[in-house]
């Protein structure tokens, strides 16, 4: 009797987990192909999107710009005076860890001034946690981002969302599963 009951164990655990326990995130390059500039149209390239935690933004911009997280006064008055974070490398990953509004703004003025800064608003979501962060892109070579700064690279994808990476975990919860129910047949025997 032990053994059919570590056998639909091992059996419920191997199909409830893709099914269940599936999660992703997801790179958005900031401004898809034009980046993130003074000539873009932020406030059509954020329309539509669905940000939730786990999910990176990815901005590509020249040294005549910077990008700078901002509370919402800040952001309304295109102040980088308390700024929670920012980065004039040129090429900036900032991973959303938390539901809510997020504010980022040009450190320029007159760039943000001329509508060089962008909204999001994150959706809180249990599954994915920014542990789960995304891995290599499934279209390129490139690296994950493993700071708050990366290497440029530019996407040629004007016509799809830019969503180019995705994380599945789904095999690890399988591991997860697998090893939780060979415990639990040493235990039985």
């Amino acid at each position: 009797m032990a053994r059919f009951v570590t056998v639909v164990v091992v059996v419920l655990a191997a199909f409830l987990s893709p099914s269940t326990l599936n999660c992703s995130a997801t790179v958005y390059n900031v401004g898809d192909t034009s980046g993130w500039d003074i000539s873009t149209d932020l406030g059509s390239w954020v329309a539509g999107k669905e940000f939730k935690v786990g999910d990176v933004l990815s901005f590509q911009y020249s040294s005549l710009h910077s990008v700078i997280e901002v509370g919402k006064d800040n952001f309304d008055s295109c102040s980088a005076s308390s700024a929670l974070q920012s980065s004039r490398g040129g090429n900036t990953s900032i991973p959303l860890t938390s539901p809510g509004p997020k504010y980022f703004i040009c450190g320029t003025v007159s760039h943000c001034l001329g509508g060089m800064k962008l909204e999001v608003n994150v959706n809180g979501n249990d599954a994915a946690s920014p542990a789960d962060g995304p891995t290599s892109p499934e279209t390129s070579e490139e690296a994950p981002p493993s700071s708050l700064t990366r290497p440029s690279t530019r996407r040629n994808n004007p016509g799809t969302p830019s969503s180019a990476f995705s994380h599945s975990v789904t095999d690890s919860l399988m591991v997860v599963w697998f090893c939780l129910a060979w415990a639990l047949v040493v235990l039985i025997n």
